[in-house]
């Protein structure tokens, strides 16, 4: 009996192990690295993509801007070269989705506050009524970091352009004009190399945390 019991014990333990083995193999398996896409205007809805540029296949980036943030300080690529970062569109005075989008953003910014590689933009796109000061006003009150996250304002032309043309983010509803304007709920995750990585609702926490998930795998591209 004692004999049989020693022999069960070995087989318990040979069979722990293997059955280790077996469970590390597949979970490894299933967790292979898998890069994000690389979205073209091809890729995204019709309706948020302007339409000199809906066909586009490759080759899609970030056009290069010049804003102004909270600080009065001009913002530039330069400021986001060799960054991975989350951009939106906003206007201080929304009082329907850009509250949440905004608290998401700053949930976002204590996430990645203490990593070099990560930061966060944000455009106004009622940049008549988002001075500068303005936009000062509003990053104190939301807890900005100024070292992380950008609000900006500027050009409404440009700003309006940059939504359609590089962001693909928003419907069209005109090009910038006194009149014109444009909402939307996306965030965009954009690389070191100025292409879209990824989108988002940022009302959605399950998506924010999709976002940092995303922000991970990112970090892992050579």
């Amino acid at each position: 009996m004692l004999s049989f019991f020693k022999d069960y014990k070995i087989f318990a333990i040979v069979f722990g192990v293997i059955s280790i083995i077996i469970v590390t193999i597949i979970y490894n398996t299933l967790n292979v690295y898998r890069p994000l896409p690389v979205y073209q205007p091809e890729m995204v809805t019709p309706e948020l993509v302007d339409s000199t540029i809906q066909s586009q296949r490759k080759y899609h980036k970030i056009a290069d801007f010049s804003l102004i943030n909270q600080n009065g300080k001009t913002i530039t690529q330069d400021n986001y070269k060799d960054k991975i970062y989350v951009a939106d569109f906003f206007f201080t005075t929304c009082q329907t989705i850009c509250p949440i989008m905004t608290n998401n953003m700053a949930d976002i910014q204590k996430e990645i506050i203490n990593d070099s590689e990560v930061m966060l933009l944000s455009h106004t796109v009622t940049p008549e009524i988002d001075t500068v000061e303005q936009l000062k006003r509003y990053a104190k009150e939301k807890g900005v970091d100024d070292a992380k996250w950008n609000l900006v304002t500027g050009d409404k032309k440009q700003i309006y352009e940059l939504a359609r043309k590089s962001y693909l983010a928003v419907k069209d509803n005109g090009d910038g004009g006194a009149f014109d304007m444009i909402h939307t709920e996306n965030f965009m995750l954009i690389d070191k190399k100025k292409q879209i990585r990824g989108f988002y609702d940022g009302t959605k926490s399950e998506d924010i945390e999709r976002l940092l998930d995303d922000i991970k795998i990112l970090k892992e591209e050579k």
